[in-house]
C-alpha cells in the first residue's frame, strides 16, 4: 500500500532516527539467524489445498555455507512424506525432491492422490535429519455439500514494526481450514525507513532496502525464522497473493514509487528477482513466468479467487482529478485477469464467491470537515494524493474506476448473489457494502456485494501516525468517514491483529481480533467485533457481539 512517507521522507527519517538513537535491537532469541537451528531452520509449510493434493514447502541448510541468498552449497535430495496420522504410521504419499543453490535450497512439491476434506501431517528428511511435522488439510471434493469453512485472514506484517503474535494466536486455534494471506507478507525497507512509530522493534536483514535476488531471498529467510510464523505455517495450509511490498511500495507493471531507475537498476530485473524469491520461498502454486491469480473451490459452499493487482496494472494516477481515474483504458487487473474474474462471479457453481483482494474495492471519500492534522494523517495512511486538500487513494480500486464499474455492473446485471471481497493493505478494519450506485446509496438500497477488510498484523495505522493512544484521536475521524460513506458500516483505524472468517450456507461472518501490544512478543489478543453477510443480501450487518 501507499505508506505514510514517500521515498525522500523515508531517507531523511532514517537519518533522524539514527541520530536520535531510536533504532533498538530485537529481544534476545526473537529472530534466529538462518541455520542456527540446523538443517530445517526455516520450518515447514503447505499451501493451495485442492481436493486431491496440497503443495508442501521447506528450506534446507545442508552445509554451513548454504545460507539464504549466498548462492553456495551442494545439491541435495530431500525426502518428503504425508501421513493420515501425526505418528506417520499411515503414510499416504512420499517422494524425493532435489534442491540446491539455484533455487536457494528451497523445496516445493505437490503431494497428490490424497483424499478430499482430510487432515494430513507431513515432514521432510535430509540424511538423518528430520524436519518438524506440519499439519495440512485438503479441500472438499467438487460439488459436495459443506456445512462450514473457517479461514484465518491476515495482511501487512512488518518485521520492523513488531512481533507476529497474531500468527501465534491463529496457530493455537486448531480449527482453520486454511489461512488467507492477502499481501505484504514482508516489507522491502531497510532499518530506519519504515517501522513502529519511528522505532525499529527488530531490524530488517539485510540492513538495507532489498533490490536484488540475494536481498529478497535473505529477507524471506528472516521472516521465516520467526517462531510464530513458523508455527502457523505448520498448523494450516496458506493461500497467498502478493501486494506491493513483496517487491516495492506502490508497484505497477512497469515501475514503483519506491524504485529509482538507474540507481537501483531496471525495474524489470527487480520485479523478476522479487517474484523468483517469492516463488522459491512461499507455499504457492506459482513459478516465475506463470500467473499467481488463481481459483480454489471448496465443495458446493465457496469458491476463492485470489487476485494479482500489481503485475498488470497501469501506473497510479497523479491525482484523483486528472481524468485518469475514470479512463476506461486504464486497468488495475489487466484484461485477461478481468475476464477470468468475471467468469468466476457467476450464479452457478459454489454458493459463496469469495475474492482475495489485495487493495480495497469499496469507494471511499474523505470529508473535508476533518482538521488539518487529521487530514494530513489520513493522507499519509491512504497514500499522499489529495483533491483540494482531501486525501484520495489512487492506489486502490478508487484509482481505477472503470475496472471497478465493470465488476459492479457484472454483478448487478447478472443478479449474482453472495459475493464477498476479502481485503488487506490499508492497515485498518472495515466492513462495507459495495453499492451499485454510491451516489444514491442508501436511498436505493442496492448493494451488489460486500467487503471485509482485515487490519495489519504489525504495520502502522492512524493512531500511530497521529501519535496518540489507540481509540482516542482516530474515533472522530472514523465517524466522519462513515458519515460521508453510508456504505461503510464498520471502521477501525487503530488496531493490529488478525481476523477469522466463518463461512456457512446461511452467511459469512468475520471476527476481528486485536493485539494488546504489537511490540511485545507475548501479546495477548481479544475479540473486537464481528460482522456478517447473510445469504442473498449483499450487505454487512453486525453479528452477535458486533459493534457499530
Amino acid at each position: 500500500m501507499n505508506n505514510f512517507t514517500r521515498r525522500q521522507v523515508l531517507r531523511s527519517a532514517a537519518a533522524v532516527a539514527a541520530a536520535a538513537g531510536t533504532v533498538v535491537a530485537a529481544a534476545p532469541g526473537a529472530a534466529a539467524t538462518a541455520a542456527s537451528t540446523g538443517v530445517f531452520a526455516h520450518g515447514v509449510a503447505s499451501g493451495d489445498p485442492m481436493p486431491d493434493s496440497v503443495l508442501l514447502w521447506t528450506r534446507v541448510t545442508p552445509s554451513a555455507e548454504a545460507l539464504p541468498g549466498s548462492g553456495l552449497g551442494p545439491d541435495v535430495p530431500v525426502g518428503w512424506e504425508v501421513a493420515a496420522d501425526p505418528g506417520f504410521r499411515k503414510v499416504a504419499a512420499r517422494g524425493t525432491a532435489n534442491t540446491g543453490a539455484a533455487r536457494d535450497h528451497t523445496v516445493k512439491v505437490v503431494a497428490g492422490r490424497l483424499s478430499p476434506a482430510t487432515t494430513y501431517w507431513f515432514r521432510f528428511t535430509v540424511g538423518q535429519s528430520v524436519s518438524p511435522a506440519g499439519r495440512t488439510r485438503t479441500a472438499p471434493a467438487a460439488g459436495t455439500q459443506v456445512d462450514r469453512l473457517k479461514f484465518g485472514v491476515v495482511s501487512c506484517a512488518n518485521w520492523q514494526a513488531g512481533y507476529f503474535s497474531s500468527y501465534r494466536h491463529l496457530a493455537a486455534r486448531g480449527d482453520l481450514d486454511a489461512v488467507l494471506h492477502l499481501g505484504d507478507y514482508l516489507y522491502e525497507y531497510g532499518p530506519g525507513e519504515y517501522q513502529a512509530r519511528d522505532v525499529v522493534v527488530r531490524p530488517h536483514e539485510p540492513a538495507h532496502e532489498m533490490t536484488r535476488l540475494s536481498h529478497y531471498r535473505r529477507r524471506h529467510a528472516q521472516y521465516k525464522s520467526d517462531p510464530d510464523l513458523q508455527a502457523l505455517h505448520a498448523a494450516a495450509p496458506f493461500i497467498v497473493t502478493w501486494d506491493d511490498h513483496e517487491s516495492a511500495n506502490d508497484a505497477w507493471k512497469s515501475g514503483a514509487e519506491n524504485h529509482t531507475e538507474g540507481a537501483e537498476g531496471a525495474w524489470s530485473e527487480r520485479f523478476a528477482a522479487a517474484h523468483q524469491a517469492y516463488a522459491e520461498w512461499m507455499p504457492v502454486r506459482y513459478e516465475p513466468g506463470g500467473r499467481i491469480y488463481r481459483r480454489l473451490d471448496f465443495g458446493s459452499l465457496a469458491s476463492l479467487s485470489m487476485l494479482d493487482l500489481r503485475s498488470y496494472r497501469d501506473q497510479q494516477a497523479a491525482s484523483g482529478i486528472d481524468g485518469a481515474v475514470k479512463d476506461p483504458a486504464r486497468t488495475i487487473t489487466g484484461a485477461a485477469q478481468m475476464d477470468w474474474l468475471l467468469g468466476n462471479l457467476e450464479s452457478t457453481g459454489p454458493q459463496w464467491k469469495l475474492v482475495g483482494n489485495p487493495v480495497m474495492i469499496a469507494p471511499v471519500r474523505v470529508p473535508s470537515t476533518l482538521s488539518t492534522a487529521e487530514l494530513a494523517a489520513v493522507q499519509k495512511l491512504m497514500g499522499g494524493t489529495s483533491i483540494n486538500g482531501v486525501p484520495y487513494n489512487v492506489d486502490q480500486w478508487d484509482g481505477y474506476e472503470a475496472d471497478r464499474n465493470r465488476v459492479v455492473r457484472h454483478l448487478r446485471d447478472n443478479a449474482v448473489k453472495d459475493t464477498v471481497f476479502l481485503t488487506g493493505d490499508i492497515h485498518s478494519g472495515w466492513a462495507c457494502d459495495i453499492p451499485a450506485d454510491p451516489a444514491s446509496y442508501p436511498a436505493t438500497g442496492d448493494s451488489v456485494a460486500a467487503e471485509l477488510v482485515c487490519t495489519s498484523v504489525t504495520s502502522d495505522n492512524l493512531d500511530d501516525i497521529l501519535n496518540v493512544p489507540p481509540r482516542t484521536g482516530s474515533v472522530a475521524v472514523e465517524n466522519a468517514i462513515k458519515a460521508a460513506n453510508p456504505h461503510v458500516k464498520y471502521l477501525d483505524f487503530d488496531s493490529h491483529g488478525y481476523s477469522v472468517l466463518d463461512v456457512t450456507p446461511a452467511g459469512v461472518r468475520m471476527d476481528w481480533y486485536v493485539l494488546a501490544e504489537r511490540t511485545s512478543p507475548g501479546s495477548e489478543s481479544a475479540l473486537s467485533t464481528s460482522f456478517s453477510v447473510q445469504a442473498n443480501t449483499g450487505k454487512v450487518t453486525p453479528a452477535q457481539g458486533g459493534l457499530l
